[in-house]
């Protein structure tokens, strides 16, 4: 993709953890965003479901937590297998809408909830739905959903390429959860780093992301 790169970088659609925004994300993203700097660029949607504020939130309120789904009323376990998911369905049509009116994006950078949800985006990408024209995800503490009406997203390989960025001492999802869910993706790229849940941008992390990326040209996804 040597001679594309002078083209323009590749877009990423950037979705955010649980209790986060799409602010909140660009705030915690610095360090990665320099890192592929004229190589990549990502664009942060917020999730569509408003959630409580807590003492922790911005008092001001202006940039209230949000999720991609819930697990039971108004809350969220990556764990529980919830029996009456909700919220999944708008939250995909925002990903196809930002995709749509914000695009072309040639993949997906999600952490936590936000890459749980871009696992299931490249499932359904993966069987030809025409609303994701993503060609690859990058999964950082991503996780498969417990929920059983959420099983069909995982029953057949996901033929996409993927990264999946994995905490070895991450305290909210759990290493092995991430890789059980690397291992539902067909040849998945598993990046560990020493640390816990936040996405990760040292030197060796940063070499990882980029030959991952070199493997993909701008429009590869359409």
């Amino acid at each position: 993709c040597a001679a594309m790169a002078e083209v323009r970088p590749l877009r990423l659609l950037a979705l955010h953890g649980y209790r986060q925004s799409a602010r909140r994300l660009r705030q915690r993203t610095g360090a990665l965003r320099k890192a592929l700097r004229g190589r990549a660029e990502l664009l942060a949607i917020d999730a569509p479901h408003r959630l409580p504020t807590s003492a922790e939130d911005d008092p001001d309120g202006d940039d209230p937590p949000r999720g991609w789904w819930f697990s039971g009323p108004g809350t969220f376990e990556a764990g529980e297998a919830a029996a009456a998911p909700a919220g999944l369905e708008e939250s995909l049509s925002a990903v196809a809408a930002a995709l749509a009116e914000h695009g072309p994006f040639d993949g997906l950078l999600g952490f936590s909830q936000g890459a749980a949800l871009a696992a299931m985006v490249c499932a359904l990408r993966a069987r030809g739905d025409p609303r994701f024209p993503v060609a690859f995800a990058v999964l950082v503490a991503a996780f498969a959903s417990r929920a059983p009406a959420h099983g069909h997203f995982y029953r057949e390989p996901i033929a996409l390429p993927s990264l999946h960025v994995v905490g070895d001492t991450d305290a909210v999802i759990a290493a092995a959860l991430s890789r059980e869910l690397a291992q539902c993706f067909v040849e998945p790229v598993v990046l560990s780093h020493p640390g816990g849940h936040f996405i990760p941008a040292a030197a060796a992390q940063r070499k990882a992301y980029l030959e991952f990326l070199e493997r993909f040209c701008p429009g590869q996804g359409q």
